[in-house]
């Protein structure tokens, strides 16, 4: 149902709205919306256009709102195509997944909620409005990050649905196991810390006095929690995007109040919690680590399990190591924001079983064109394990390059016009219809 259409500079918008089963294999049951908002060239909006659909990196994240020439890469894919911009369920304006909803239910009920956010769930959301909106037509999608381990979901459950894919940064491993992926990660980490320090050395004194003031004060953030250090370290999740040594630089440059340093900075403070809180997105921590899961097997907070293997990690160590994209049980204790998904999350991490992501037989006779982008040096997504995946799959072309960082698609529009001429070069994607 289209709930809204106007014209900004440059795009012409609708905005769709759906109902749709919270879980899918049991659609007379509780029901969720969906919501997706569709852009094209004003001059162009009654054209038969190839429609591409965006899958937002995550997990737990809107599609970005366009604005006047941006991003980079809605602009250039605007000159060849419709595109559609899905707020993955429990996102935006598609059922927000929040503090209220999860605080109704308890451990079991809150875990069993949560996982049908997974990516199985989300294909079948797209598949729905693919149908009713598209009648049945194929179309393409972009995967940016974990959009990249929706493409693989989603090739492996219909790709009778799709005429091509897109992959920036983000092919999962075709074996998922936490565990596996964090023993590449802290090691990446840990390469993308000395970096950031050897570009700013005067941080390493500076990081460990911040840290050393926080852990011998009873520091409070503007909504009230308490700064802890194992806290603070979480910031250098920006570590894996195009600016953030930088981001975090300029941050720690003004922690302080003054040349006293005896009070750290409202600023600071505000920031900090603004980067740390998950008050806009707490679907990110509370399914982060059951992406990986599939089959038997729980996740058991693998990242808190592994990082006692690298005490480098430590609060307590100097020079003070920021972590990345790791999620931790505790959080769920300090942050307010993600104390009511305890519960639920403890259930979720510790449960034995987990539904079918991937079809291994499909993927590797995969017919449908597939190009993606390999960063070399990605915090997020290890290479080595990127190009295992890749060389599974059929009909798969990658590049790999250390130009970019994680968001090299949102830095430029170069990464898509790369991946759509890899697809062209293989004679470009199939009919749509």
């Amino acid at each position: 149902m289209i709930v809204s259409e106007y014209t900004i500079p440059g795009m012409h918008i609708r905005d769709h709205v759906f109902t749709v089963p919270l879980d899918w294999s049991d659609p007379s049951g509780r029901a969720i919306e969906f919501f997706a908002r569709e852009v094209v060239d004003p001059v162009r909006k009654t054209e038969t256009l190839p429609v591409l659909c965006f899958l937002q990196g995550g997990p737990g994240g809107k599609s970005p709102r366009p604005t006047r020439g941006g991003p980079s890469w809605l602009a250039e894919a605007l000159k060849t195509h419709r595109v559609i911009l899905p707020d993955q369920r429990g996102t935006g304006r598609s059922t927000p997944v929040d503090t209220a909803t999860i605080g109704q239910l308890d451990g079991e009920a809150g875990a069993d909620y949560l996982a049908c956010f997974r990516a199985d769930s989300i294909v079948g959301d797209l598949e729905h409005f693919r149908k009713t909106v598209l009648e049945g037509r194929r179309w393409q999608t972009l995967g940016q990050s974990y959009g990249g381990f929706l493409t693989l979901t989603y090739l492996s459950q219909a790709p009778e649905g799709l005429s091509a894919c897109y992959i920036a940064g983000g092919i999962p491993s075709l074996q998922p196991d936490a565990d596996e992926v964090y023993r590449h990660t802290y090691p990446r980490v840990r390469a993308k810390n000395a970096a950031y320090y050897k570009r700013y050395p005067g941080d390493v004194a500076l990081v460990g006095k911040i840290a050393d003031f926080i852990d011998g004060n009873d520091v409070r953030l503007p909504d009230g929690d308490r700064l802890t250090v194992r806290r603070l370290q979480t910031i250098g999740l920006d570590f894996g995007m195009a600016h953030g040594f930088e981001n975090i630089h300029w941050l720690v440059d003004e922690a302080f109040a003054d040349r006293k340093q005896d009070r750290l900075s409202d600023h600071f403070l505000a920031s900090v919690m603004n980067l740390t809180s998950y008050h806009s997105g707490p679907l990110f921590a509370a399914i982060h680590e059951a992406i990986y899961g599939e089959g038997d097997g729980a996740t058991a907070w693998s990242a808190e399990r592994l990082r006692a293997g690298f005490p480098e990690f430590d609060p307590a160590a100097r020079p003070l190591l920021f972590t990345g994209e790791m999620i931790y049980p505790w959080m769920f204790e300090e942050i307010s924001s993600l104390k009511p998904f305890r519960a639920a999350a403890e259930t979720l991490a510790q449960r034995p079983h987990h539904s079918a992501l991937y079809d291994r037989d499909r993927l590797a006779a995969n017919e449908i064109p597939v190009s993606a982008a390999i960063y070399h040096d990605d915090m997020y997504v290890d290479a080595g394990l990127s190009l295992q995946t890749a060389r599974a799959v059929g009909n798969l072309d990658f590049w790999i390059t250390n130009e970019f960082e994680h968001d090299g698609i949102r830095q430029s529009a170069s990464v898509f016009e790369r991946l759509a001429a890899l697809v062209a070069q293989k004679g470009g994607p199939l009919a749509a219809e």
